[in-house]
């Protein structure tokens, strides 16, 4: 089965030769007369299948001694959405190293994460994807620095360190192997000039499987602005950010075939956790075509899935800011909810300007053995300081207007906060201070490495915590696609418009037709009603 453990040939050499964009992410076409691998949608002519390897990852494909394609740029397609939806310890794994776990806490901090030993660990990445948690998460720091040395003006050394190698040989190396070529011709052969914006912001294009519904997206979005942290304007979606290594902006703007993401960074090093973060957000890695299919085979929900297709469940870029939502907004309404969280973000404590920093030293990872290098060290390669995300703003770009905060306080900063700066009833203040500390603590685990059931089960232990807040939290943090929360009273409202059952035991009994995406139901329920 494709995405599994093996490949079936047949069905993969047919995805190739017919040129299938829908399975771009799924596997790799490795082509061993030409030591390439590719997308399968590739526009080169068709190999001869004794010519031909399939691969469950680019890394696989990596490690058989192939170089990416030029042509189709098969690091650029969208992510499997296998990742999405499983909640085993691959699917979590694969989620983690996306945010860049592995550069940040190397092999332990994942297998700690995870709840296993490295090696365990190790042997279930093996024998599904075909490669280890470091070599994947090299692919991933090759991808990171091919869109640095292509869309920035850094220098080599910089974009080496940025992009979290553990020095310039390691990079110089990675690139030479995964490319086919040394860092420097990549910046020349594409003509790439830094974009515009100033330092540390970079515009790229996210690619997803069509189609998009964008205007279900935005309008959801927009629905729920915080003044100060985010706005729907024009088509773009703008937010502030708190990544691992400070703070950033981003507009994510919908065109077809891909959403434009320009990111606003005060630390370079945070562009793999930034993108992983927006691809969730926009769910642009979800399989609209299995989802539709799925849904349209209820005659109930077939007409709105013709009518709007490629719905997908707008997620989350933080796991606790989006609990917050979900407490403050319980039993309120919207503008209510707004008024609330507003009032947390204007007592919470900004995050500071980004300050001059030297370039980030030597990741986890080990480097390669001693080889010719392609640039040097002796460039000292200490970064500008970056200005400030809020005194830089331009028409459209990510930092438009400049905002005061880049996400919504912290578990720590939120066990800090007076009583005066929740504005809500004693019972539900203490109910988000009982999930700060279990945040905290690292007893729940809100971002989508988390174990979902566990998840699950530890929120609604928790007073004041019940199974609509889990339910809702699981659909948009954790990114579970098979959620349908059948007491939710627009939900409900949704099902009876479309002349579905809309008790919520009818409901429950009723939607099991719709799993494995259950989640994407509800959202197409939501709009129904």
């Amino acid at each position: 089965m494709i995405g599994g453990v093996e490949l079936d040939f047949e069905r993969c050499y047919r995805a190739v030769d017919s040129r299938d964009q829908r399975f771009d992410g799924w596997f790799y076409t490795g082509v061993t007369s030409t030591g390439i691998y590719c997308r399968p949608s590739c526009p080169a002519m068709t190999p001869q299948r004794r010519n031909v390897r399939f691969f469950p990852s680019a890394a696989a494909a990596q490690g058989a001694g192939l170089r990416a394609c030029r042509r189709c740029r098969p690091d650029a397609a969208p992510g499997s959405p296998q990742w999405d939806v499983r909640a085993d310890v691959v699917g979590r794994a694969m989620r983690l190293i996306a945010d860049g776990v592995v550069d940040r806490d190397g092999v332990p901090g994942l297998a700690a994460r995870l709840g296993y030993t490295e090696r365990h660990l190790h042997r279930m990445l093996r024998a599904e994807l075909g490669a280890g948690p470091l070599a994947l998460a090299r692919a991933q720091r090759a991808q990171t620095a091919r869109t640095l040395i292509e869309t920035t003006g850094l220098g080599l050394a910089e974009v080496a360190f940025a992009a979290g190698f553990g020095s310039v040989r390691q990079f110089n190396d990675t690139v030479r192997e995964v490319y086919g070529t040394v860092p420097s011709q990549l910046r020349t052969g594409r003509g790439s000039q830094p974009a515009p914006g100033g330092a540390g912001t970079i515009t790229l294009r996210l690619a997803y499987r069509p189609p998009l519904h964008a205007a279900a997206l935005l309008e959801y979005l927009a629905a729920r602005v915080l003044p100060g942290l985010e706005e729907v304007r024009d088509g773009t979606y703008r937010r502030g950010l708190r990544l691992p290594h400070g703070p950033a902006e981003v507009a994510l703007t919908p065109t077809r075939g891909h959403v434009v993401a320009t990111l606003r960074l005060a630390d370079l090093r945070d562009l793999a956790p930034a993108v992983a973060r927006c691809r969730r957000l926009f769910d642009l890695d979800a399989d609209p075509e299995a989802i539709d299919q799925t849904l349209a085979a209820d005659p109930a929900l077939a007409g709105v899935v013709a009518a709007e297709p490629g719905v997908r469940v707008p997620r989350s870029v933080d796991g606790f800011e989006l609990a917050l939502r979900a407490i403050v907004g319980q039993q309120v309404s919207l503008p209510a909810a707004r008024t609330t969280l507003t009032r947390l973000l204007t007592h919470s404590t900004p995050s500071p300007a980004p300050a001059p920093s030297p370039t980030p030293g030597p990741g986890p990872g080990p480097g390669p053995g001693d080889q010719e290098v392609c640039v040097t060290e002796s460039a000292s390669p200490r970064r500008k300081p970056l200005d400030h995300p809020a005194e830089t703003g331009g028409d459209g770009g990510a930092g438009s207007g400049g905002w005061g905060v880049w996400g919504v306080p912290g578990a720590e900063e939120v066990l800090g906060l007076p009583d005066a700066a929740f504005g809500m009833p004693v019972a539900r203040r203490e109910t988000i201070r009982a999930l700060a500390r279990a945040v905290a603590a690292g007893e729940i685990d809100l971002e989508p490495g988390g174990d979902r059931a566990e998840t699950v089960r530890r929120l609604t232990a928790l007073p004041g915590i019940g199974p609509w807040t889990a339910g809702y939290l699981a659909m948009r943090a954790l990114g579970d696609p098979d959620v349908l929360i059948p007491t939710d009273l627009a939900i409900r409202r949704g099902a009876a418009a479309l002349g579905l059952p809309h008790t919520p035991t009818t409901l429950d009994a009723y939607a099991d037709r719709w799993r494995p995406w259950r989640s994407y139901a509800a959202i197409r329920l939501w709009r129904a009603a």
